[in-house]
């Protein structure tokens, strides 16, 4: 089961990006905690290479906490930006860090959201 977490984590981070563009070009490294049935998996993600490694992330300057199985229903359906961001506001997922990091992303994010609903209300 751990050897397909670095392809998923890489696939969700992938959609995020291909999703919310401006977050390309962000150098950062993650450290990603997946909790399992007694056990938590323990990844770096470094970017913006898309980079996963099983490593504790000591250099992380963002630290994301969720369950094992609530992270593969995510990535398995395609999850959008929006239910990420939903995840984190429902408390199924936790971000912790450095708080300019935190918030610049939030930002981003949610200036690409504003831009996306101002389209969608133009056509």
């Amino acid at each position: 089961m751990s050897s397909d977490a670095p392809q998923l984590i890489q696939q969700a981070v992938r959609g995020v990006v291909e999703e919310v563009p401006a977050l390309k070009p962000l150098k950062l490294v993650v450290g990603i905690d997946l909790h399992g049935r007694g056990d938590v998996q323990q990844f770096r993600l470094q970017m913006p290479e898309i980079e996963v490694t099983k490593d504790i992330g000591a250099d992380a300057k963002v630290r994301i906490e969720m369950r094992r199985d609530f992270f593969n229903l995510m990535v398995e359906h395609g999850a959008k930006v929006a239910d990420w961001e939903q995840a984190f506001v429902e408390g199924r997922a936790k971000a912790t860090g450095v708080t300019q990091y935190l918030q610049l992303i939030s930002r981003v994010v949610e200036k690409h959201q504003e831009r996306a609903r101002l389209k969608r209300a133009h056509h």
